[in-house]
């Protein structure tokens, strides 16, 4: 079971509160998740944080403080955005519960990520788009709004039940190697590239076509050998070979 929560990375983005911060870590130690990523935070380090997180602080002093999404996904084959805004083109959308299987069965061999926004706006519609699903807590509709510390709770809670579910599973097939984050943002900069050349995307308004083009192969969960072929597909289209 450790070893599928040591792969299991929280990403926090844009957070504005130190102590949000330091609950989300204290929420985290309680289900054995200890991989924190900050993206942009506004104040930290920060004692606000150490006094919220409880015995949690070593989680804090570990967190990892990074520019930009990317930067926190290297490495990860799976992330999951986390928001209650519903998206007109987005990637697969799941519960809290399901995201959570997903993530625990994908971590027993690989990286994967959990992904939050800022208290006051959530996610961007560019973050969720370097996510492979979206992911919601069925709350109650006249009142959706959750903490962000409580929405991490949520989340590490699953996540926790699904490991424990594994650890007495018996491995039959042999794992997938999916494609990294950095994998799959080259495949999909590559494509865009490729078709605004051939003339099949009109290069002013290219970003609905390749939100489409995200939803597709999100829901197949790409592994690293199918991004070579269709790499090499892509730039044979360019270049024809000769044989």
């Amino acid at each position: 079971m450790s070893d599928s929560l040591n792969n299991i990375r929280v990403v926090l983005c844009d957070t504005r509160h130190p102590g949000n911060i330091g609950s989300a870590a204290r929420a985290m130690k309680t289900m054995g998740l200890s991989q924190l990523y900050l993206v942009s935070p506004h104040q930290f380090p920060d004692k606000q944080a150490d006094w919220m997180a409880t015995n949690a602080v070593d989680v804090l002093e570990n967190a990892i403080v990074c520019a930009d999404l990317d930067t926190a996904l290297s490495g990860v084959v799976l992330a999951v955005a986390c928001t209650a805004r519903s998206r007109e083109i987005a990637v697969p959308a799941v519960t809290a519960r399901e995201a959570a299987a997903r993530l625990v069965e994908v971590a027993q061999s690989q990286p994967v990520a959990l992904v939050f926004g800022s208290e006051v706006r959530g996610l961007t519609t560019d973050q969720v788009k370097r996510c492979q699903m979206v992911a919601t807590i069925l709350t109650d509709a006249s009142h959706s709004s959750l903490n962000l510390a409580a929405a991490v709770q949520v989340f590490a809670y699953e996540l926790r039940q699904h490991a424990v579910q594994e650890t007495i599973k018996p491995t039959v097939d042999k794992p997938r190697v999916l494609a990294t984050h950095e994998e799959i943002e080259l495949f999909y900069a590559h494509l865009e590239r490729e078709l605004m050349a051939c003339g099949f995307l009109n290069p002013v308004e290219p970003k609905r076509f390749m939100q489409r083009v995200r939803r597709m192969f999100a829901r197949m969960q790409l592994e690293h050998d199918e991004v070579k072929i269709l790499r090499g597909v892509v730039r044979t289209l360019r270049t024809p070979k000769k044989r």
